[in-house]
């Protein structure tokens, strides 16, 4: 097992998470109880991840933020900012990928809440952010751990982007999905299959609880 590999992919994870809820959080939000115009091309900018392969997103990511880049040469340039094959790059690139796994249940959560609970707060006085904090969030909650898990579990085994953004450098780049790559291609199968046994295990668990997840917010409903 390669434990500074999975701790780093632990790390990452929870540093995306950390950044993909409060995030999703206030896109969920508009989208949930407005309607604007646009609304339909913003929640299909939100789920292309879902759809477009995550080597394309890492390439075009390595391309926009690389050293030959505008943006790259003036973060490197004025703010001492290497993002290409260094750990803060794989923090970027795995909540851009991983958006729609945090916005997604979020707004089902926020779209299930009765609209009357949400006047009966506007009544007593309450403004939208304490109705946020008060009355939304909590009744939210199934959807928030839905986002929480399914955000974790994705980005600890994410691979495409990873390897595009990050390579496979030991300490820095090199997470749980390249370190089961790198061994396979060193006809090393005992390690890499006692990694991928942990990420089964992980996944099973995942899916698991997700699906106890959205039944508690369906009988909410």
């Amino acid at each position: 097992m390669d434990w500074q590999s999975l701790w780093l992919s632990i790390k990452l994870a929870a540093i995306s998470v950390l950044i993909l809820i409060p995030l999703a959080v206030i896109i969920a939000r508009p989208l949930a109880y407005e309607r604007f115009r646009g609304k339909s091309w913003i929640e299909a900018l939100i789920m292309v991840p879902l759809v477009l392969p995550p080597t394309v997103i890492g390439y075009y990511l390595l391309v926009s933020l690389g050293s030959d880049s505008f943006i790259g040469q003036f973060l490197q340039q004025y703010l001492g900012v290497q993002l290409v094959f260094h750990f803060s790059g794989l923090v970027l690139a795995s909540v851009l990928v991983n958006i729609p796994f945090a916005v997604q249940p979020i707004q089902r959560a926020f779209e299930a809440i009765p609209q009357e609970v949400r006047d009966a707060g506007a009544c007593c006085g309450m403004g939208r952010l304490k109705q946020l904090l008060r009355i939304e969030l909590p009744l939210a909650w199934p959807g928030i751990l839905t986002a929480v898990v399914l955000c974790f579990s994705h980005v600890l085994g994410e691979f495409g982007v990873v390897l595009m953004m990050g390579g496979s450098i030991a300490g820095e780049t090199k997470t749980i999905s390249i370190a089961i790559y790198d061994n396979v291609q060193a006809f090393d199968f005992s390690a890499a299959g006692n990694m991928s046994l942990l990420l089964l295990l992980f996944a099973i668990s995942t899916l698991a609880l997700t699906t106890a997840l959205s039944r508690r917010m369906e009988r909410n409903r």
